[in-house]
């Protein structure tokens, strides 16, 4: 999941990095890349604590909607993607149905990405849920 992320400097060479999406959720580093692999890890560690007590994982809004927040006014915007999978709970198998055709071109779809059917299946629900 994608999770856009603003950052500020008062030197211009520290950074805190704020994650608006998730109030609360946020991070620094001494070096722009490093905050933003400090903050990859303090969402982590944020969703885990929400999925832990219940809560669902919220959906991220685009960033030109924060934008519009003078909050965030002379902050540098980037997106940070984070695998959210192992906060989805146990997997669980299921059986369906579908059109011929539809599955024919599931299949040719999954081989030309280098995925298989259920891969490309998974992927599908994962991104629905988003």
């Amino acid at each position: 999941m994608r999770f856009p992320v603003v950052l500020h400097s008062d030197d211009g060479v520290r950074f805190g990095v704020t994650v608006p999406d998730l109030p609360g959720c946020f991070s620094s580093g001494e070096t722009f890349d490093e905050a933003l692999d400090s903050v990859a890890e303090a969402i982590d560690l944020h969703l885990e604590g929400l999925t832990e007590e219940g809560g669902d994982i919220p959906a991220p809004r685009p960033v030109a909607e924060h934008r519009a927040d003078p909050e965030w006014a002379n902050g540098v915007w980037a997106v940070v993607d984070v695998d959210v999978s192992r906060f989805e709970g146990r997997a669980e198998k299921i059986n369906i149905t579908l059109p011929r055709r539809l599955l024919a071109r599931i299949d040719s779809y999954a081989r030309a990405h280098g995925t298989t059917r259920s891969g490309f299946l998974a992927e599908a629900a994962r991104r629905a849920m988003v």
